[in-house]
């Protein structure tokens, strides 16, 4: 499916593994969002309020960059359709998210979201990430722990896709 795109930040590895098997299942492309700063476990302890991600968390013009090669913005005009997987921090999605959205003009393009989460939903994830892809269409998916088999990932991603 070349006008789709599986894109996804993974702190450890959950969220990649969700991502790989979606993007097999569906036949698209897979881009991860990697930080320029790679979380450390320390970074990741949301028990600190001082911890990285805690930090970021708490602050909704925190956009950490994006490491790593990023996609042309050529190429991302082809996509029409982009599930975009993350973990829920928060009862949200990290602000890398954000970061990235950011970095291309989505007008037009469907978003999908996906997450892995520990214990909650999307919560605000819609809400707060809106703002950075004006003229997209974000729309909530599923929070996809666990495993899942080709097909029903296959199932998820066809909703969205007609």
């Amino acid at each position: 499916m070349a006008e789709v795109l599986v894109a996804y930040f993974s702190a450890t590895g959950t969220t990649g593994a969700v991502a790989a098997s979606l993007a097999d299942a569906i036949e698209a492309d897979i881009y991860e969002i990697k930080p320029e700063v790679p979380y450390t476990n320390e970074d990741l302890d949301w028990r600190n309020e001082k911890s990285r991600s805690s930090v970021e968390m708490k602050d909704p013009a925190s956009r950490p960059a994006i490491g790593g090669e990023k996609i042309p913005v050529k190429i991302m005009r082809t996509y029409k359709t982009i599930f975009l997987g993350f973990p829920i921090w928060w009862y949200k999605a990290p602000t890398i998210i954000n970061t990235f959205l950011e970095s291309y003009d989505l007008h037009d393009t469907r978003i999908v979201l996906f997450a892995t989460s520990g214990s909650s939903g999307f919560g605000g994830s819609v809400e707060g990430l809106e703002d950075s892809a004006p003229g997209a269409q974000i729309t909530e998916g599923e929070v996809l722990n666990g495993f899942k088999t080709k097909a029903e990932l296959f199932d998820f991603a066809k909703r969205f896709l007609s």
